[in-house]
């Protein structure tokens, strides 16, 4: 594929290439059909917003896009691209309290100065925003702006030059200016509700981002991409919707809900769209290998399934097997299925057992507290480094050389310090956990105190709680909850569990793996100081935690009894 200067350039090529015969936006119409937008659509409506932009001087502005994942999101985001500005993709207002607030967190950080979003979400968000002191910014509905604005803005702006003549034989404006190193987007995969960071990926990013993506899972011009992944995260973002049009193929956005809570549903769409690549972690593969032959969809056909990535959090080898067992049937071919590995946080980067290396990054494991090197077979932390890894946080200048521009204890330096714990097998990279607080759970990256938080509104009968993973920082999500209640009251004590997972699901988009219900001073000792998770965890595993009401989710293991308080 030729070099161009930014990924604006390539995506509009391929928008001009791909005229109004090819399908770039597959969209699931919720009826088992799909709505089609062709490249010449596509472009029409990115240019009407990228028209909208220039507008408004947005060149090297901040541009919060606030999306359902459906059609408008990919012309809000090339609009963004062609105009030069910055996008800082953001979920659609739900009823989550915690999202609410990480949104309005990312709009301080990020000082953005537009919004992009859909009439369905505009009166929502404006008054979120008035809410924290930004009332100012002004807000288009995407879907309102008819494709042929950019030409009526175009045409406005050269007749005043006096260029009109040369513009109708040109055609639109042509994508802004920018070079490798200029920010092209911030993605906000890290840090908790309160304290947002956001990753800077330059143009240059992105583009060594399509490049890897490319060579990891096999795609080309054929290739219809899709999968449920969350938007605002990079493998989504760029990885599913980005990635595609890029190679001038077809995109296929699946929403997060059914699809993430129901393994059957994710499989008929993936047989019905005819997806070709996808990436999607552990526990959801493990999910459909779980279901049982009355609950797996009839006349399932996986044959036009060429990669079916599992990373994000821990690979199980289990999983890897069960899932090949339970459909080959299914027409799912040998080598479909891959293990791999994608950084939570930093960048838009995959690897894959098996598939061709990806030309410039390199990885490795680190002695987290050394920094030194370890060989093959030894748990550390992840490192990495190329042309795809960000350049830092936005407005961090001082955790950026610590965490983006690591140095070994052996000299090499330039490294991205992923806070992924793994170990060096085999010429690969297998992810174990994670160093820090943060939680993988259903590939989503969560952050304890966030949900500590939100548990503390779940009813006057509960006190403090600790929320940890039964795996080392990844796995089913354990909710350990004090309870001030009687023995008398123990009949309620389901009641209160279920409120708990409901809680968690509707807040934070995940199931919850076993909840707790312990006696007050299990979790907050002397009424002050809270035991460490670590320590819970342990006892957890130890099956020394005693419950007054335990339950657990089919799919994680039961620690050993530690009996009933």
């Amino acid at each position: 594929m030729p070099r161009h200067a930014n990924l604006a350039e390539a995506l509009r090529e391929r928008a001009r290439d791909g005229g109004a015969g090819t399908v770039a936006l597959a969209h699931p119409d919720g009826n088992g059909g799909e709505r089609r937008i062709s490249y010449a659509e596509l472009d029409a409506r990115a240019g009407a917003v990228a028209a909208w932009l220039r507008g408004r001087d947005a060149a090297g502005r901040r541009v919060l896009v606030v999306m359902d994942p459906g059609p408008h999101i990919a012309a809000a985001l090339l609009g963004c691209l062609y105009a030069g500005a910055v996008a800082v993709p953001v979920p659609a207002p739900t009823a989550s309290r915690t999202a609410a607030e990480r949104t309005a967190a990312i709009a301080r950080d990020a000082t953005v100065d537009l919004v992009l979003t859909e009439t369905a979400h505009a009166s929502e968000i404006s008054r979120r925003l008035s809410l924290v002191g930004r009332a100012d910014l002004t807000c288009l509905p995407v879907d309102r702006l008819p494709p042929d604005h950019a030409a009526h803005v175009d045409h406005a702006a050269d007749r005043a030059a006096g260029h009109a003549a040369a513009r109708a034989a040109d055609g639109p404006a042509p994508p802004a200016r920018t070079g490798p190193d200029s920010l092209a987007l911030l993605a906000y995969d890290s840090g908790p509700a309160t304290a947002p960071r956001g990753a800077r990926l330059t143009h240059g990013n992105l583009l060594a981002a399509m490049h890897s993506l490319r060579a990891t899972l096999g795609t080309g011009p054929r290739s219809r991409i899709g999968g449920w992944l969350p938007r605002r995260h990079t493998p989504g973002l760029i990885g599913q919707v980005l990635h595609p049009l890029w190679l001038g193929a077809t995109a296929v956005p699946l929403p997060p809900r059914p699809f993430r809570t129901d393994p059957a549903a994710w499989l008929r769409a993936i047989s019905r769209h005819g997806i070709t690549e996808t990436v999607a972690p552990d526990t959801h593969f493990a999910r459909c290998a779980a279901l049982t032959a009355d609950e797996q969809p009839a006349g399932l056909d996986l044959s036009r399934w060429r990669t079916a990535l599992n990373a994000g959090e821990p690979v199980s080898p289990a999983t890897m097997a069960a899932f090949a067992r339970r459909y080959t049937a299914a027409g799912l071919r040998p080598g479909t299925l891959v293990a791999g590995y994608a950084p939570a946080e930093g960048a838009p980067l995959l690897i894959a057992e098996g598939r061709v290396p990806v030309s410039g990054a390199e990885f490795g494991v680190v002695d987290p507290l050394t920094c030194r090197p370890l060989p093959e077979g030894a748990a550390g932390e992840i490192w990495a480094r190329g042309a795809a890894i960000a350049t830092g946080h936005w407005g961090r200048p001082l955790d950026t050389a610590p965490r983006f521009a690591a140095r070994s204890a052996d000299g090499p330096g330039g490294f991205l310090r992923t806070g992924d714990l793994g170990l060096a097998a085999d010429g690969g990279i297998h992810m174990t956990g994670r160093v820090h607080d943060g939680l993988l759970v259903d590939g989503i990256t969560l952050h304890p105190q966030d949900i500590e938080r939100e548990l503390l509104g779940c009813g006057r009968a509960l006190g403090s709680a600790r929320v940890f993973c039964a795996g080392p920082g990844a796995g089913p999500l354990i909710v350990v909850q004090e309870v001030r209640t009687a023995s008398a009251a123990r009949t309620g004590l389901p009641r209160l569990a279920a409120r708990i997972r409901a809680r968690v699901a509707e807040e934070f988009g995940v199931t919850t793996g076993a909840v707790l219900l312990v006696r007050p001073g299990t979790v907050r000792r002397d009424g002050a100081v809270k035991v460490r998770r670590g320590v819970l965890r342990e006892w957890y595993l130890r099956g020394e935690l005693r419950a007054l009401h335990a339950e657990y989710a089919p799919g994680p293991t039961e620690p050993c009894r530690g009996g009933a308080a």
